[in-house]
């Protein structure tokens, strides 16, 4: 794969490193009461534009597709929102008496608290031929469940000393987040007839042919053309955390020392690369019943977070906190992290549910009959 080729793939991670650098330049454009003004394109028009891209691009059917599959749902979802964000605290209890930096310790918590992405452990299930079906409906339900489980999680572990009330924090989640992706939903699958009901109702004075015209355009914009609803979502990502770190490099009461932030770096790898062991252990058990193709996509889903969903959220419960920033810094490294990490183990992941599913193959098949 060539530099370009290689650039061009990881532009996400590159444009994070970039609007970063950019915010230290320059943190009075994207400041609270800057030019930009945050407070209202960012709390409010950003994070709707967000989930409601999320609700357009997620199908409906694929949280449907693997319902049946209880059991792994429920070791995911476990997992994912109970066990990873306990015992990341009490993890956080020794640490506490070590010279890290105290707020990115809170941001490790608020790792914890986050749920599963929509989009990598899908890609890196589907890259290694697990359990496809199983990785869409996690990251989708999982999404569903942490616009609800996060804060509460989040307010739970991390107290309430917000300066947003509790119910002014879930109003605005829901204004923000869950109404923008319930209209992105059902635009998706109602959007091409409202627009033909308001053709028909207008133009059936002028011409069945310009009704006719109009109907196929949208079609053929729907099905064929296909909007870039991941690469939108990203960059109005960026935005956010564009002036999240305004706020952070204009503040100068923020130090962010060297020391912690390196620790921060190697206690996430070593969280991640342990977590992955330990689903992957407890997936492969005699008595667990989940075939290697499941085990692939436990293993993504039970371990990666969200940093789509995450960042929006830590925006409106942490908002009006001057450490809002480096609460953010844990997430931000682990979602490189993870897709870094998951992208080198495809290979060996990949190798093992093979070589596993030749295995199950030969002792299933039924031993041939002994010649007397």
């Amino acid at each position: 794969m060539g530099l370009l080729e290689r650039l061009r793939k990881e532009w996400f991670i590159l444009g994070i490193v970039l609007v970063i650098a950019v915010a230290r330049l320059e943190p009075a454009v994207g400041v609270k009461g800057g030019p930009l003004k945050p407070e209202i394109t960012i709390t409010y028009i950003a994070v709707s534009a967000i989930f409601f891209n999320s609700g357009l691009s997620l199908k409906t059917e694929e949280l449907t597709s693997a319902l049946m599959h209880v059991k792994l749902h429920l070791f995911v979802q476990i997992f994912t929102l109970v066990f990873f964000p306990t015992a990341i605290w009490l993890f956080l209890q020794l640490l506490s008496i070590t010279p890290i930096n105290e707020w990115l310790l809170k941001g490790l918590q608020t790792v914890g608290c986050m749920p599963p992405p929509v989009s990598s452990a899908v890609i890196l299930t589907k890259a290694v031929g697990g359990n496809e079906a199983a990785a869409i409906f996690n990251s989708a339900f999982g999404s569903f469940l942490g616009i609800v489980i996060t804060p509460l999680l989040l307010l739970l572990f991390l107290g309430s000393s917000s300066s947003v009330p509790f119910t002014s924090i879930f109003s605005q989640l829901f204004m923000t987040v869950v109404v923008p992706l319930i209209i992105g939903q059902h635009s998706s699958r109602q959007v091409e007839g409202v627009w033909l009901y308001f053709t028909d109702k207008f133009l059936w004075v002028c011409s069945v042919t310009v009704t006719k015209i109009v109907r196929r355009y949208i079609k053929d914009w729907l099905e064929r053309k296909k909007p870039p609803f991941g690469a939108i979502s990203s960059c109005v990502l960026l935005m956010i955390i564009y002036t999240t770190f305004c706020d952070t490099f204009a503040n100068p009461n923020i130090d962010l020392d060297k020391f912690s932030l390196i620790i921060i770096v190697f206690i996430i790898f070593s969280i991640q690369m342990s977590f992955m062991f330990l689903t992957f252990l407890f997936s492969t058990r005699n008595n667990s019943s989940f075939t290697p193709a499941d085990t692939v996509a436990i293993v993504f889903c039970s371990t990666h977070k969200s940093l789509t969903l995450g960042i929006p959220m830590l925006k409106i419960v942490f908002a009006g906190y001057e450490h809002l920033s480096l609460i953010s810094v844990p997430l931000l490294i682990y979602h490189p992290a993870q897709i870094l990490l998951g992208s080198l183990l495809v290979p060996t992941i990949k190798s093992w549910m093979v070589s596993r599913q030749k295995a199950l193959k030969l002792t299933r098949q039924p031993k041939a009959p002994v010649k007397v």
